[in-house]
Protein backbone atom coordinates (compact mmCIF):
# COMPACT_ATOMS: atom_id res chain seq x y z
CA UNK A 1 0.00 0.00 0.00
CA UNK A 2 1.18 3.65 -0.72
CA UNK A 3 2.94 5.61 2.17
CA UNK A 4 1.82 9.00 0.49
CA UNK A 5 -0.19 10.67 -1.75
CA UNK A 6 -0.20 13.74 -3.95
CA UNK A 7 -3.97 14.94 -4.46
CA UNK A 8 -3.07 17.14 -8.00
CA UNK A 9 -6.54 18.85 -7.44
CA UNK A 10 -8.38 21.39 -4.89
CA UNK A 11 -11.48 22.46 -4.19
CA UNK A 12 -14.16 19.63 -2.78
CA UNK A 13 -12.41 16.68 -4.60
CA UNK A 14 -8.95 17.47 -2.89
CA UNK A 15 -10.79 17.29 0.41
CA UNK A 16 -12.54 14.11 0.15
CA UNK A 17 -9.41 12.06 -1.38
CA UNK A 18 -7.20 13.31 1.58
CA UNK A 19 -9.89 12.16 4.27
CA UNK A 20 -9.73 8.73 2.31
CA UNK A 21 -6.22 8.99 2.62
CA UNK A 22 -6.31 9.51 6.44
CA UNK A 23 -8.77 6.72 6.83
CA UNK A 24 -6.32 4.60 5.00
CA UNK A 25 -3.31 5.85 7.33
CA UNK A 26 -1.87 7.06 4.23
CA UNK A 27 -0.53 10.76 4.66
CA UNK A 28 -1.77 13.17 2.20
CA UNK A 29 0.06 16.08 0.19
CA UNK A 30 -2.00 19.13 -1.06
CA UNK A 31 -0.71 21.23 -4.17
CA UNK A 32 -2.15 24.95 -4.13
CA UNK A 33 -2.02 28.53 -6.49
CA UNK A 34 -1.57 31.50 -5.28
CA UNK A 35 -5.47 32.22 -4.91
CA UNK A 36 -5.79 28.62 -3.22
CA UNK A 37 -2.89 29.52 -0.27
CA UNK A 38 -5.97 29.73 2.67
CA UNK A 39 -8.53 26.62 1.30
CA UNK A 40 -9.85 23.99 3.09
CA UNK A 41 -7.70 20.89 1.04
CA UNK A 42 -4.57 22.44 2.30
CA UNK A 43 -5.80 22.88 5.50
CA UNK A 44 -6.60 19.28 5.94
CA UNK A 45 -3.73 17.61 4.23
CA UNK A 46 -0.58 16.99 5.78
CA UNK A 47 1.88 18.57 3.54
CA UNK A 48 1.00 21.20 1.05
CA UNK A 49 3.01 22.96 -1.59
CA UNK A 50 2.84 26.10 -4.02
CA UNK A 51 2.80 25.79 -7.38
CA UNK A 52 2.09 28.98 -9.36
CA UNK A 53 -0.21 31.84 -10.14
CA UNK A 54 -3.97 31.53 -10.38
CA UNK A 55 -4.17 30.70 -13.63
CA UNK A 56 -4.63 26.90 -14.17
CA UNK A 57 -2.05 26.18 -16.73
CA UNK A 58 0.44 27.80 -14.74
CA UNK A 59 -0.73 25.79 -11.65
CA UNK A 60 -3.39 22.94 -11.72
CA UNK A 61 -2.86 22.27 -14.74
CA UNK A 62 1.15 22.49 -14.73
CA UNK A 63 2.13 18.31 -15.25
CA UNK A 64 6.38 19.59 -14.23
CA UNK A 65 5.31 21.26 -11.42
CA UNK A 66 3.31 18.85 -10.01
CA UNK A 67 5.34 15.92 -10.77
CA UNK A 68 8.34 17.96 -9.16
CA UNK A 69 6.33 18.38 -6.06
CA UNK A 70 6.20 14.42 -6.16
CA UNK A 71 9.54 13.84 -6.56
CA UNK A 72 10.23 16.60 -3.36
CA UNK A 73 7.85 15.26 -0.94
CA UNK A 74 8.31 11.99 -1.54
CA UNK A 75 4.98 10.72 -3.04
CA UNK A 76 4.39 7.53 -3.83
CA UNK A 77 1.39 8.00 -6.08
CA UNK A 78 -0.90 10.79 -7.29
CA UNK A 79 -4.36 11.59 -7.28
CA UNK A 80 -5.94 13.18 -9.80
CA UNK A 81 -9.58 13.99 -8.89
CA UNK A 82 -11.85 14.95 -11.73
CA UNK A 83 -11.46 17.69 -14.10
CA UNK A 84 -7.70 19.70 -14.53
CA UNK A 85 -5.01 16.49 -15.38
CA UNK A 86 -7.49 13.89 -14.74
CA UNK A 87 -7.91 12.91 -18.11
CA UNK A 88 -4.71 13.69 -19.69
CA UNK A 89 -2.83 10.83 -21.37
CA UNK A 90 0.89 12.91 -21.09
CA UNK A 91 0.55 13.72 -17.29
CA UNK A 92 -0.36 9.82 -16.78
CA UNK A 93 2.77 9.33 -18.63
CA UNK A 94 4.31 11.63 -17.35
CA UNK A 95 3.83 8.91 -13.69
CA UNK A 96 5.21 6.26 -14.96
CA UNK A 97 8.65 8.47 -16.11
CA UNK A 98 8.88 9.64 -12.55
CA UNK A 99 8.11 6.23 -10.82
CA UNK A 100 5.00 7.69 -9.27
CA UNK A 101 1.88 5.51 -9.62
CA UNK A 102 -1.04 7.30 -11.27
CA UNK A 103 -4.40 6.24 -9.94
CA UNK A 104 -6.71 5.93 -12.57
CA UNK A 105 -6.04 4.02 -15.95
CA UNK A 106 -3.31 4.30 -18.39
CA UNK A 107 -2.64 6.67 -20.97
CA UNK A 108 -3.22 4.01 -23.79
CA UNK A 109 -7.21 3.58 -22.26
CA UNK A 110 -7.14 7.65 -21.64
CA UNK A 111 -6.03 7.79 -25.71
CA UNK A 112 -8.78 5.23 -26.68
CA UNK A 113 -11.62 6.46 -25.04
CA UNK A 114 -11.04 10.28 -24.86
CA UNK A 115 -11.62 10.59 -28.61
CA UNK A 116 -15.55 10.45 -29.03
CA UNK A 117 -15.09 9.32 -32.38
CA UNK A 118 -12.08 6.90 -31.85
CA UNK A 119 -14.61 5.51 -28.95
CA UNK A 120 -17.45 5.51 -31.18
CA UNK A 121 -14.91 3.08 -33.71
CA UNK A 122 -14.50 0.82 -30.71
CA UNK A 123 -18.07 0.67 -29.77
CA UNK A 124 -18.95 -0.34 -33.10
CA UNK A 125 -15.98 -2.91 -33.63
CA UNK A 126 -17.81 -4.12 -29.50
CA UNK A 127 -21.15 -4.59 -30.68
CA UNK A 128 -22.24 -1.57 -28.02
CA UNK A 129 -25.30 0.14 -29.09
CA UNK A 130 -24.07 4.02 -30.17
CA UNK A 131 -26.80 6.52 -31.86
CA UNK A 132 -26.70 5.96 -35.69
CA UNK A 133 -24.27 8.54 -37.35
CA UNK A 134 -20.63 8.58 -38.28
CA UNK A 135 -17.95 7.33 -36.57
CA UNK A 136 -14.75 9.70 -37.78
CA UNK A 137 -15.14 13.61 -37.97
CA UNK A 138 -16.72 15.10 -41.27
CA UNK A 139 -14.80 16.17 -44.57
CA UNK A 140 -16.89 18.19 -46.11
CA UNK A 141 -20.45 20.27 -46.07
CA UNK A 142 -21.77 17.75 -48.93
CA UNK A 143 -20.66 14.37 -46.76
CA UNK A 144 -22.44 16.14 -44.16
CA UNK A 145 -25.90 16.93 -46.18
CA UNK A 146 -25.55 12.99 -46.91
CA UNK A 147 -25.32 11.43 -43.97
CA UNK A 148 -28.08 13.89 -42.05
CA UNK A 149 -30.19 12.82 -45.19
CA UNK A 150 -29.82 9.32 -44.93
CA UNK A 151 -30.26 9.36 -40.71
CA UNK A 152 -33.06 11.78 -40.90
CA UNK A 153 -33.30 15.27 -39.23
CA UNK A 154 -33.22 16.42 -36.43
CA UNK A 155 -29.68 15.66 -36.05
CA UNK A 156 -26.95 16.52 -33.86
CA UNK A 157 -23.39 18.13 -34.28
CA UNK A 158 -20.58 17.18 -31.94
CA UNK A 159 -17.35 17.92 -31.05
CA UNK A 160 -15.01 15.06 -31.41
CA UNK A 161 -12.45 16.14 -28.18
CA UNK A 162 -15.82 18.13 -26.41
CA UNK A 163 -17.79 17.85 -23.90
CA UNK A 164 -19.80 20.44 -21.65
CA UNK A 165 -21.99 21.34 -24.49
CA UNK A 166 -18.71 23.11 -26.65
CA UNK A 167 -19.02 22.36 -30.59
CA UNK A 168 -22.30 20.92 -30.10
CA UNK A 169 -25.34 21.93 -32.51
CA UNK A 170 -29.50 21.04 -32.85
CA UNK A 171 -29.54 21.12 -36.59
CA UNK A 172 -33.68 20.53 -37.52
CA UNK A 173 -33.32 21.08 -41.21
CA UNK A 174 -30.94 21.03 -44.29
CA UNK A 175 -31.13 25.07 -44.32
CA UNK A 176 -29.46 25.15 -41.12
CA UNK A 177 -26.38 22.60 -41.90
CA UNK A 178 -23.68 25.60 -43.09
CA UNK A 179 -23.94 27.56 -40.69
CA UNK A 180 -24.59 25.09 -37.95
CA UNK A 181 -21.04 23.02 -38.78
CA UNK A 182 -19.23 26.62 -39.55
CA UNK A 183 -19.72 27.49 -36.26
CA UNK A 184 -19.77 23.82 -34.11
CA UNK A 185 -16.05 23.48 -35.86
CA UNK A 186 -15.11 27.13 -34.65
CA UNK A 187 -16.33 27.16 -31.15
CA UNK A 188 -14.34 23.16 -30.97
CA UNK A 189 -10.84 25.01 -31.99
CA UNK A 190 -11.54 27.55 -29.31
CA UNK A 191 -12.33 25.52 -26.80
CA UNK A 192 -10.22 22.22 -27.46
CA UNK A 193 -7.93 23.29 -30.08
CA UNK A 194 -9.30 20.78 -32.39
CA UNK A 195 -12.13 21.61 -35.08
CA UNK A 196 -13.39 17.85 -35.43
CA UNK A 197 -16.36 17.42 -35.66
CA UNK A 198 -19.01 14.37 -35.95
CA UNK A 199 -22.52 13.74 -36.64
CA UNK A 200 -25.19 11.82 -35.71
CA UNK A 201 -28.78 11.71 -35.12
CA UNK A 202 -30.89 13.57 -32.46
CA UNK A 203 -32.42 11.32 -29.86
CA UNK A 204 -35.29 13.76 -28.95
CA UNK A 205 -36.22 14.40 -25.34
CA UNK A 206 -33.72 11.71 -24.47
CA UNK A 207 -31.95 11.05 -20.49
CA UNK A 208 -28.71 10.87 -20.02
CA UNK A 209 -27.83 7.95 -17.47
CA UNK A 210 -24.19 6.66 -16.84
CA UNK A 211 -22.82 3.17 -15.51
CA UNK A 212 -20.18 3.32 -12.75
CA UNK A 213 -17.36 0.60 -13.37
CA UNK A 214 -14.57 -0.74 -11.55
CA UNK A 215 -12.05 -3.01 -12.42
CA UNK A 216 -8.71 -3.72 -11.30
CA UNK A 217 -5.11 -4.88 -13.01
CA UNK A 218 -5.95 -8.47 -12.49
CA UNK A 219 -8.69 -8.94 -15.34
CA UNK A 220 -12.03 -8.38 -12.82
CA UNK A 221 -14.49 -5.93 -14.30
CA UNK A 222 -17.69 -5.23 -12.76
CA UNK A 223 -20.46 -2.47 -12.97
CA UNK A 224 -22.19 -0.98 -9.71
CA UNK A 225 -25.16 0.43 -10.89
CA UNK A 226 -26.51 3.31 -12.57
CA UNK A 227 -26.75 7.23 -12.34
CA UNK A 228 -29.72 9.26 -13.80
CA UNK A 229 -27.98 12.62 -14.90
CA UNK A 230 -30.71 13.95 -16.74
CA UNK A 231 -30.95 17.20 -15.13
CA UNK A 232 -28.99 19.23 -17.02
CA UNK A 233 -28.55 23.33 -17.48
CA UNK A 234 -26.78 24.24 -20.58
CA UNK A 235 -25.81 20.41 -20.82
CA UNK A 236 -23.96 20.60 -17.75
CA UNK A 237 -25.12 18.25 -14.91
CA UNK A 238 -26.77 19.55 -11.61
CA UNK A 239 -28.60 17.18 -9.97
CA UNK A 240 -27.84 13.44 -10.29
CA UNK A 241 -29.32 10.24 -8.39
CA UNK A 242 -29.16 6.43 -7.76
CA UNK A 243 -30.43 4.32 -8.95
CA UNK A 244 -32.34 5.99 -12.22
CA UNK A 245 -36.14 5.77 -11.68
CA UNK A 246 -36.68 4.23 -14.93
CA UNK A 247 -34.12 2.05 -15.40
CA UNK A 248 -35.22 -1.33 -13.98
CA UNK A 249 -33.16 -4.91 -12.93
CA UNK A 250 -32.82 -6.32 -16.17
CA UNK A 251 -32.35 -3.24 -18.00
CA UNK A 252 -29.17 -2.39 -15.30
CA UNK A 253 -28.33 -5.74 -15.99
CA UNK A 254 -27.84 -5.00 -20.55
CA UNK A 255 -26.65 -1.64 -19.82
CA UNK A 256 -23.95 -2.61 -16.79
CA UNK A 257 -23.22 -5.49 -19.11
CA UNK A 258 -22.64 -3.29 -21.98
CA UNK A 259 -20.75 -0.64 -20.11
CA UNK A 260 -18.14 -3.70 -18.88
CA UNK A 261 -17.59 -4.46 -22.85
CA UNK A 262 -17.18 -1.12 -23.40
CA UNK A 263 -14.45 -0.76 -20.09
CA UNK A 264 -12.95 -4.03 -21.67
CA UNK A 265 -12.18 -3.16 -25.26
CA UNK A 266 -9.87 -0.71 -23.93
CA UNK A 267 -8.16 -2.73 -21.34
CA UNK A 268 -9.76 -0.18 -19.22
CA UNK A 269 -8.28 -0.35 -15.26
CA UNK A 270 -9.78 1.53 -12.24
CA UNK A 271 -13.13 3.46 -12.32
CA UNK A 272 -14.23 4.76 -14.80
CA UNK A 273 -17.98 6.20 -16.18
CA UNK A 274 -20.12 5.02 -19.35
CA UNK A 275 -22.53 7.60 -20.25
CA UNK A 276 -25.40 6.21 -22.49
CA UNK A 277 -28.56 8.68 -23.86
CA UNK A 278 -32.02 6.57 -23.47
CA UNK A 279 -34.73 7.36 -25.40
CA UNK A 280 -38.45 7.25 -24.30
CA UNK A 281 -38.87 3.58 -25.90
CA UNK A 282 -35.80 2.62 -22.90
CA UNK A 283 -33.34 1.87 -25.77
CA UNK A 284 -30.27 2.98 -24.69
CA UNK A 285 -26.88 4.27 -26.93
CA UNK A 286 -23.64 4.53 -26.41
CA UNK A 287 -22.05 8.36 -25.96
CA UNK A 288 -19.14 8.53 -24.26
CA UNK A 289 -16.21 7.23 -21.61
CA UNK A 290 -15.32 9.47 -18.75
CA UNK A 291 -11.57 7.84 -17.71
CA UNK A 292 -12.05 8.98 -13.85
CA UNK A 293 -13.85 9.92 -10.79
CA UNK A 294 -17.14 11.19 -11.17
CA UNK A 295 -17.83 14.19 -9.56
CA UNK A 296 -21.31 12.46 -8.49
CA UNK A 297 -19.89 9.35 -7.37
CA UNK A 298 -21.42 10.04 -3.57
CA UNK A 299 -24.88 8.25 -4.96
CA UNK A 300 -23.48 5.25 -5.99
CA UNK A 301 -21.18 5.01 -2.60
CA UNK A 302 -24.49 5.36 -0.82
CA UNK A 303 -26.44 3.04 -2.34
CA UNK A 304 -23.88 0.28 -2.96
CA UNK A 305 -21.87 0.80 0.22
CA UNK A 306 -18.79 0.69 -1.36
CA UNK A 307 -16.20 3.64 -0.83
CA UNK A 308 -14.95 4.34 -4.48
CA UNK A 309 -12.11 6.38 -3.68
CA UNK A 310 -10.60 3.70 -1.05
CA UNK A 311 -10.80 1.11 -3.83
CA UNK A 312 -9.03 3.62 -6.44
CA UNK A 313 -6.60 3.37 -4.20
CA UNK A 314 -6.67 -0.43 -3.65
CA UNK A 315 -6.66 -1.03 -7.54
CA UNK A 316 -4.12 1.24 -8.23
CA UNK A 317 -1.74 -0.41 -5.35
CA UNK A 318 -2.14 -4.09 -7.27
CA UNK A 319 -4.93 -5.07 -5.35
CA UNK A 320 -7.72 -7.89 -6.56
CA UNK A 321 -11.47 -6.35 -6.15
CA UNK A 322 -12.50 -7.82 -3.16
CA UNK A 323 -16.14 -8.74 -4.68
CA UNK A 324 -17.40 -10.25 -7.60
CA UNK A 325 -20.64 -9.12 -9.96
CA UNK A 326 -22.78 -10.43 -7.64
CA UNK A 327 -21.72 -9.57 -4.61
CA UNK A 328 -22.92 -5.73 -5.63
CA UNK A 329 -27.08 -4.94 -4.15
CA UNK A 330 -28.32 -1.56 -4.57
CA UNK A 331 -30.24 -0.29 -1.43
CA UNK A 332 -32.24 2.59 -0.89
CA UNK A 333 -32.19 5.85 -2.81
CA UNK A 334 -29.75 8.93 -3.28
CA UNK A 335 -29.99 12.25 -4.78
CA UNK A 336 -27.35 14.99 -4.93
CA UNK A 337 -26.98 18.95 -5.17
CA UNK A 338 -24.13 20.35 -6.63
CA UNK A 339 -23.61 23.64 -5.07
CA UNK A 340 -22.35 26.71 -7.06
CA UNK A 341 -21.39 30.25 -6.15
CA UNK A 342 -23.49 31.39 -8.56
CA UNK A 343 -26.50 33.91 -8.63
CA UNK A 344 -29.67 32.07 -10.29
CA UNK A 345 -31.46 35.57 -10.18
CA UNK A 346 -28.87 37.02 -12.21
CA UNK A 347 -28.25 34.41 -15.36
CA UNK A 348 -26.28 31.85 -13.07
CA UNK A 349 -23.49 34.43 -13.51
CA UNK A 350 -20.58 33.61 -10.88
CA UNK A 351 -20.37 35.10 -7.41
CA UNK A 352 -16.82 35.00 -5.41
CA UNK A 353 -16.03 36.64 -2.49
CA UNK A 354 -15.54 35.95 1.02
CA UNK A 355 -18.32 33.49 2.87
CA UNK A 356 -19.57 35.62 6.05
CA UNK A 357 -21.72 32.94 7.33
CA UNK A 358 -21.72 29.30 6.57
CA UNK A 359 -25.00 27.23 8.69
CA UNK A 360 -24.27 23.62 7.14
CA UNK A 361 -26.97 20.92 7.35
CA UNK A 362 -26.81 17.43 9.13
CA UNK A 363 -29.10 14.68 10.22
CA UNK A 364 -30.33 11.84 8.78
CA UNK A 365 -29.66 10.89 5.43
CA UNK A 366 -27.38 13.69 4.78
CA UNK A 367 -23.90 13.97 3.25
CA UNK A 368 -22.04 17.08 2.28
CA UNK A 369 -19.04 16.74 0.61
CA UNK A 370 -17.35 20.52 0.72
CA UNK A 371 -14.59 22.64 -0.16
CA UNK A 372 -15.53 26.03 1.94
CA UNK A 373 -15.43 27.47 5.26
CA UNK A 374 -16.85 30.17 7.03
CA UNK A 375 -13.98 33.32 5.94
CA UNK A 376 -12.73 31.84 3.01
CA UNK A 377 -12.38 34.06 -0.07
CA UNK A 378 -13.72 32.21 -2.71
CA UNK A 379 -11.77 32.80 -5.76
CA UNK A 380 -13.34 33.51 -9.43
CA UNK A 381 -10.79 31.48 -11.21
CA UNK A 382 -11.88 28.08 -11.23
CA UNK A 383 -15.31 26.01 -11.65
CA UNK A 384 -17.37 27.67 -9.25
CA UNK A 385 -18.40 24.42 -7.38
CA UNK A 386 -19.15 24.72 -3.64
CA UNK A 387 -19.83 21.83 -2.32
CA UNK A 388 -22.04 18.79 -3.11
CA UNK A 389 -25.36 17.90 -0.87
CA UNK A 390 -26.60 14.22 -0.68
CA UNK A 391 -29.71 13.18 0.53
CA UNK A 392 -30.05 9.37 1.33
CA UNK A 393 -33.23 7.27 2.03
CA UNK A 394 -34.83 3.88 1.82
CA UNK A 395 -37.07 5.21 -1.27
CA UNK A 396 -36.85 8.18 -3.53
CA UNK A 397 -39.46 9.88 -1.92
CA UNK A 398 -37.65 9.49 1.64
CA UNK A 399 -34.19 10.92 0.08
CA UNK A 400 -36.55 13.85 -1.57
CA UNK A 401 -37.69 14.87 1.76
CA UNK A 402 -34.40 14.67 3.70
CA UNK A 403 -32.52 16.48 0.93
CA UNK A 404 -35.73 19.02 1.08
CA UNK A 405 -34.72 19.32 4.78
CA UNK A 406 -31.60 19.84 4.39
CA UNK A 407 -31.75 22.45 1.59
CA UNK A 408 -33.71 24.87 3.99
CA UNK A 409 -31.01 24.38 6.36
CA UNK A 410 -28.26 25.37 4.48
CA UNK A 411 -27.06 28.70 3.82
CA UNK A 412 -24.00 30.92 2.69
CA UNK A 413 -23.29 34.50 3.39
CA UNK A 414 -21.73 36.72 1.73
CA UNK A 415 -21.91 35.29 -1.61
CA UNK A 416 -24.70 34.11 -3.84
CA UNK A 417 -25.51 30.63 -4.73
CA UNK A 418 -27.51 28.15 -6.09
CA UNK A 419 -29.35 26.73 -3.56
CA UNK A 420 -32.67 28.21 -4.17
CA UNK A 421 -32.44 26.54 -7.36
CA UNK A 422 -32.76 23.23 -5.89
CA UNK A 423 -35.51 24.04 -3.60
CA UNK A 424 -37.51 24.74 -6.28
CA UNK A 425 -36.42 21.61 -8.31
CA UNK A 426 -37.52 19.14 -5.32
CA UNK A 427 -40.66 20.76 -5.31
CA UNK A 428 -41.83 20.35 -8.84
CA UNK A 429 -44.62 17.80 -9.48
CA UNK A 430 -42.87 16.42 -12.52
CA UNK A 431 -39.42 15.67 -10.69
CA UNK A 432 -41.67 13.90 -7.81
CA UNK A 433 -43.07 11.66 -10.26
CA UNK A 434 -39.81 11.09 -12.42
CA UNK A 435 -41.14 12.77 -15.71
CA UNK A 436 -38.35 14.45 -17.00
CA UNK A 437 -35.69 14.28 -19.49
CA UNK A 438 -32.63 16.51 -21.11
CA UNK A 439 -34.84 19.28 -21.17
CA UNK A 440 -36.49 19.64 -18.18
CA UNK A 441 -34.41 22.09 -16.37
CA UNK A 442 -35.24 24.63 -19.42
CA UNK A 443 -39.12 23.86 -19.20
CA UNK A 444 -38.47 24.71 -15.50
CA UNK A 445 -36.76 27.63 -15.70
CA UNK A 446 -38.77 29.00 -18.50
CA UNK A 447 -41.99 28.99 -16.19
CA UNK A 448 -40.56 30.28 -13.35
CA UNK A 449 -39.48 33.40 -16.01
CA UNK A 450 -42.93 33.81 -16.51
CA UNK A 451 -44.19 33.07 -12.77
CA UNK A 452 -41.11 34.48 -10.32
CA UNK A 453 -43.39 34.65 -7.36
CA UNK A 454 -40.99 32.65 -4.81
CA UNK A 455 -42.12 29.21 -3.39
CA UNK A 456 -43.07 29.56 0.15
CA UNK A 457 -40.00 27.01 0.61
CA UNK A 458 -38.02 29.89 -0.28
CA UNK A 459 -39.72 32.77 1.50
CA UNK A 460 -39.28 30.76 4.32
CA UNK A 461 -35.60 30.30 4.21
CA UNK A 462 -35.49 33.76 3.38
CA UNK A 463 -37.09 34.58 6.29
CA UNK A 464 -34.90 32.81 8.61
CA UNK A 465 -31.86 34.02 6.83
CA UNK A 466 -33.23 37.41 7.24
CA UNK A 467 -33.42 36.95 11.63
CA UNK A 468 -29.99 35.20 11.80
CA UNK A 469 -28.60 38.37 10.28
CA UNK A 470 -30.57 40.94 12.66
CA UNK A 471 -29.40 38.90 15.18
CA UNK A 472 -25.48 39.23 14.23
CA UNK A 473 -25.86 42.22 14.06
CA UNK A 474 -25.91 45.10 11.07
CA UNK A 475 -21.50 45.01 10.98
CA UNK A 476 -21.94 41.08 9.63
CA UNK A 477 -25.03 42.57 7.28
CA UNK A 478 -22.69 45.01 6.09
CA UNK A 479 -19.94 43.09 5.76
CA UNK A 480 -22.21 40.37 3.50
CA UNK A 481 -23.16 43.64 1.48
CA UNK A 482 -19.56 44.68 0.29
CA UNK A 483 -18.49 41.09 0.12
CA UNK A 484 -21.65 40.31 -2.59
CA UNK A 485 -21.06 43.71 -4.20
CA UNK A 486 -16.92 43.47 -4.41
CA UNK A 487 -17.55 39.90 -5.86
CA UNK A 488 -20.34 41.21 -8.31
CA UNK A 489 -17.41 43.97 -9.36
CA UNK A 490 -15.15 41.28 -9.87
CA UNK A 491 -17.18 38.64 -11.83
CA UNK A 492 -15.83 37.79 -15.01
CA UNK A 493 -17.42 35.17 -17.32
CA UNK A 494 -17.65 30.98 -15.89
CA UNK A 495 -14.48 29.69 -15.90
CA UNK A 496 -13.71 26.32 -18.18
CA UNK A 497 -11.28 24.64 -16.46
CA UNK A 498 -12.48 21.15 -18.47
CA UNK A 499 -11.93 22.62 -21.70
CA UNK A 500 -8.44 24.05 -20.50
CA UNK A 501 -7.75 20.48 -19.11
CA UNK A 502 -8.69 19.22 -22.89
CA UNK A 503 -6.55 21.87 -24.77
CA UNK A 504 -3.21 21.00 -22.31
CA UNK A 505 -3.90 17.12 -23.71
CA UNK A 506 -4.25 18.07 -27.11
CA UNK A 507 -0.86 20.13 -26.98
Amino acid sequence: MFKKILIANRGEIAVRVIRACHEMGIAAVAVYSEVDRASLHVRKADEAYPIGPAAAAQSYLNIEKIIDVAKKSGADAIHPGYGFLSENAKFALACVDAGVKFIGPTAAAMEAMGSKTRARQRMEKAGVPFVPGISKGLESLAQAEEVAARIGYPVMLKAAAGGGGKGMRLVESREQLKSSLDSARSEAQRAFGDDEVYIEKAIINPRHIEMQILADEHGHTVYLGERECSLQRRHQKVLEECPSPVVDPEMRRRMGEAAVKVAQSANYTNAGTIEFLVDQQKNFYFLEMNTRLQVEHPVTELVTGLDLVHLQIRIAAGEKLPFSQEDIRLRGHAIECRIYAEDPDNNYFPSPGKITLLLAPSGPGIRRDSGMYEGWFVPVDYDPLLAKLIGYGTDREQAIGRLSRALNEYFVGGIKTNISFFRRILADPEFHAAKFDTGFLDRLLSRHADNPKPDAESQAAAAIAAGIFSALGADAAGRDERAATDGARKSPPASNWKSAARREALS
